[in-house]
């Protein structure tokens, strides 16, 4: 007997609960501690110089990494452990408080302001981005609705208008940061999760087609947006200002060629590359270790993908199938829109590397989303 859902992976399930097999998925963790571990290898290497010259200590950003890592292995342990009803139980409370939070941080005094944007809650090295981890809120949210939903989602009143308005209340709160980046993945993931859970194609156009004036007033009202918009179409125009980085990144590919300069090489983290330790991190992989490297990168965010997606679609329970199908999704997603970023694919946008970034709440973020992957792939053959 199967579910009202036509989509692949949200299909064919009863809502049971299996048996926790004895051990997660054993690629995916692979995957991903492979990621980790070459993170911390390039964010030392990215680092290094302009730690020394800012701070005084080289190994300033990697000993924060390692910090924040070892706290995110802990914290896959622990997620991986949590019961799946759990998952289901926190998902509307933790939505609630993180939209809380996230409006507490456009409050004067409360959210830490840096480069412009107030993202962070805490007091100096302990500050976290809440925005990180409002991604997989999103997710566990979506997924208990759509389920609870699923007889009415064909209907675009009571299956995807009501989705629609939470995740807009929410891109709205992170937009206000500004975060456009984390409101351009949480529409993604609105569209592609409603897709799988049964909303009519017709009805999601319809929303697709309702974004472009929104799309269009936020970038004339924000006029750094649209300079992006230019300074990726034609990134050597502005190379002196707007596109410096993508043009310091697209030389360090350029440099890099089929097998690199050598690891520990690169000309570009010599002050060319501002930052490199952070969104742009992949440009110095290429120009590093070359396209072998990249492609040895891209290929652990494959596995990553595919065995995620393989637990969504092999889970007996529709809950466990829409959130593992979620969680990978943001995973997978924010490799491809940072890759394409740093190659010139798509416009500038403030997203981290999973995993390899340096940056606190992106990494524990990534690790949570891993944990809960492991806990789910406990239950699936």
């Amino acid at each position: 007997m199967s579910l009202a859902f036509p989509r692949p992976f949200s299909g064919l399930r009863q809502r049971v609960v299996m048996p926790r097999l004895n051990r997660p998925d054993f690629w995916l963790l692979i995957a991903s501690a492979g990621l980790a571990g070459f993170g911390v290898v390039m964010v030392f290497n990215a680092s290094y110089f302009y730690a020394q010259d800012r701070f005084g200590d080289p190994f300033l950003y990697v000993r924060k990494h390692l910090i924040f890592l070892a706290c995110g292995v802990a914290a896959t342990v622990a997620v991986s452990r949590v019961h799946l009803r759990w998952f289901e139980r926190l998902a509307y409370p933790l939505l609630l408080a993180f939209l809380t939070l996230l409006a507490l941080l456009l409050i004067p005094g409360i959210g830490v302001t840096h480069g412009g944007a107030r993202r962070w809650v805490g007091a100096g090295p302990l500050s976290l981005q809440p925005s990180e981890f409002f991604k997989t809120v999103i997710v566990m949210y979506l997924a208990r609705s759509i389920v609870r939903k699923r007889e009415r989602m064909t209907e675009f009143s009571t299956g995807v208008l009501p989705h629609v308005l939470v995740v807009g209340l929410a891109m709205l709160a992170v937009a206000a940061q500004p975060d456009f980046g984390t409101a351009v993945i949480l529409v993604l993931v609105l569209v592609l999760m409603l897709w799988v859970g049964g909303a009519r194609p017709a009805h999601l156009m319809a929303l697709v087609l309702a974004a472009l004036p929104v799309i269009g007033v936020a970038l004339v009202h924000a006029p750094y947006r649209w300079r992006r918009i230019l300074a990726f179409l034609d990134p050597w125009s502005y190379s002196r200002d707007i596109a410096f980085q993508l043009v310091q990144s697209l030389i360090a590919f350029g440099s890099g060629g089929l097998t690199g300069v050598g690891l520990g090489e690169s000309q570009q983290k010599m002050f060319f590359l501002p930052e490199a330790h952070t969104d742009f991190i992949f440009a110095l992989i290429g120009e590093e270790l070359g396209l072998w490297g990249a492609v040895l990168v891209l290929g652990l965010f494959a596995i990553i993908g595919v065995r995620g997606f393989r637990i969504a679609m092999r889970h007996p329970d529709s809950f466990a199938g829409l959130l593992a199908f979620g969680v990978t999704l943001v995973i997978v997603l924010e490799a491809v829109v940072n890759v394409g970023v740093v190659v010139g694919l798509l416009p500038t946008k403030g997203l981290a590397l999973p995993f390899v970034s340096y940056g606190g709440s992106a990494l524990l973020a990534a690790c949570v989303q891993i944990g809960i992957l492991a806990a789910l792939s406990r239950q699936t053959g």
